[in-house]
């Protein structure tokens, strides 16, 4: 599922900045990343399944590998995770109205708190 519309993936943010901001929000790059791209993960365990919201970036100057570069922020999305496959964005997927809203007030917080530095 995606997240349109939000106003994130209009955003750019410095990437050390929004490190700290994403996880703050429990969103987690960890190994996610190469010398252009970052993905942060949240994840939610519930009784329908395990479920992921995922933001996405690319640098636009710099390399991530330096921890000196300029992210461009992408369409936030929602998947499930389907054993041992991996995470489905699909349209047919079902998401629980419940996590819908949480994930759409955590794309909100996170969009607010970067608005104060980025680009």
């Amino acid at each position: 599922m995606k997240f349109e519309n939000t106003g994130i993936e209009k955003m750019k943010a410095e990437l050390n900045r929004l490190d700290e901001v994403m996880e703050a929000h429990k969103l987690v790059r960890a190994g996610q990343w190469d010398y252009e791209r970052v993905t942060y993960d949240r994840k939610f365990e519930m009784r329908e399944g395990t479920f992921y919201l995922r933001l996405q970036g690319y640098a636009v100057e710099g390399d991530v590998d330096t921890f000196k570069a300029m992210i461009q922020l992408m369409t936030p999305l929602l998947g499930k995770h389907y054993y041992p496959h991996g995470v489905e964005y699909g349209e047919g997927e079902n998401f629980p109205a419940s996590l819908v809203n949480q994930c759409k007030k955590i794309i909100e917080d996170v969009k607010n708190e970067i608005s104060k530095f980025a680009e």
